[in-house]
C-alpha cells in the first residue's frame, strides 16, 4: 500500500523459542532470507510472543527497516536489541499513526503477551487496520473470537482484505485462538471482500494437523460464500487478479 514494503511479525528463524537449540522447529522452508529482503518501509508487530517477535530476525533486518509500529511496551524489546528509538512508534488500542499517506490503526485483540514467566501481559497485543483512499486491510495478529470484530466493523466499515489467524488453536486455550470456522465468521462480520488464512504452515504450536487450519477455513468459507485466497508460502499475489490464487495446494502434499 502506498508503494511501501510492509512486514507483519517477521520471523525468519528456523526455531520459535527463547533458545536456539530447543523449541518448535519450522517444518516449511523459508521462502526468503533476511539478506534477500529489499528495504522495508514499515514493520508492524502484533505482540511479543516468540513466533511473532523474533530477536535474530530483527537483528538481521533492522538496517533495512525505515519504521516500526508496535503496541505499548513492545518498544522496550526493540530498544534493548539496539533498534533506534526514533524509528519506533508506540500505540494503544484505537490510536492511529499516518506514515507517508498510509493510516495504521491499532485495534483490539483477544490474546495475551509475554516472553518469560515473570513478564506475562506486561506489553499490549493488537490487531491492525491499514487504510488509504483506495483500500482497507485488516490483520488479526493472534486472537480469540469476541465482540471486538463488531466494534472494529462499526468504526471502519467494509474491508477489502482480511488476514485472519486460524491456527494454533485448542480447546485448552480457545479464548486466545479462534477455531478456523470462527475466523471465517469474523471475516464475515468485517464484510471482507477477500480473506486469507494466516498463522499456519510454519511452526507446530498446537496439536492439530499442519494443514487442518487452511482446510477447515477454506471449506467453511466456501459454505458461506466467502472469497478465500490461499497463495503458496512466499508467493506474490497481485491484487488485480486475486482470484488466481485459490489453489488449495496443501492437498497435493498430503
Amino acid at each position: 500500500m502506498q508503494g511501501s514494503n510492509i512486514l507483519f511479525d517477521p520471523v525468519l528463524s528456523t526455531i520459535s523459542s527463547p533458545v536456539s537449540f530447543a523449541g518448535s522447529k519450522r517444518f516449511s522452508d523459508l521462502p526468503i532470507t533476511a539478506e534477500e529482503l529489499p528495504n522495508i518501509d514499515l514493520v508492524i508487530i502484533s505482540h511479543d510472543h516468540y513466533d511473532h517477535l523474533d530477536y535474530p530476525t530483527i537483528q538481521k533486518i533492522d538496517s533495512k527497516v525505515g519504521k516500526y509500529v508496535v503496541p505499548l511496551g513492545v518498544e522496550n524489546h526493540l530498544e534493548r536489541w539496539g533498534v533506534s528509538e526514533d524509528k519506533i512508534t508506540t500505540v494503544a488500542w484505537w490510536e492511529e499513526v499516518e506514515i507517508d499517506g498510509l493510516t495504521v490503526v491499532c485495534t483490539p485483540s483477544r490474546h495475551y503477551s509475554g516472553r518469560k514467566l515473570i513478564d506475562q501481559n506486561d506489553t499490549l497485543w493488537a490487531s491492525w487496520v491499514l487504510k488509504n483512499e483506495n483500500y482497507q486491510v485488516f490483520e488479526s495478529g493472534d486472537m480469540g473470537f469476541g465482540d471486538q470484530f463488531e466494534e472494529i466493523y462499526a468504526k471502519f466499515g467494509d474491508f477489502d482484505l482480511a488476514l485472519m489467524d486460524c491456527a494454533q488453536y485448542s480447546t485448552r486455550w480457545h479464548d486466545v485462538h479462534m477455531f478456523p470456522e470462527e475466523a471465517v465468521t469474523a471475516a464475515e462480520i468485517l464484510h471482507a471482500k477477500i480473506a486469507v488464512p494466516i498463522h499456519w504452515g510454519a511452526f507446530t504450536l498446537s496439536d492439530h494437523a499442519w494443514d487442518d487450519p487452511a482446510e477447515r477455513f477454506t471449506l467453511r468459507g466456501e459454505e458461506v460464500g466467502l472469497s478465500v485466497v490461499t497463495p503458496e508460502l512466499g508467493e506474490t499475489a497481485k491484487w488485480s487478479r486475486f482470484s488466481d490464487y485459490t489453489q488449495r495446494w496443501w492437498r497435493e502434499l498430503a
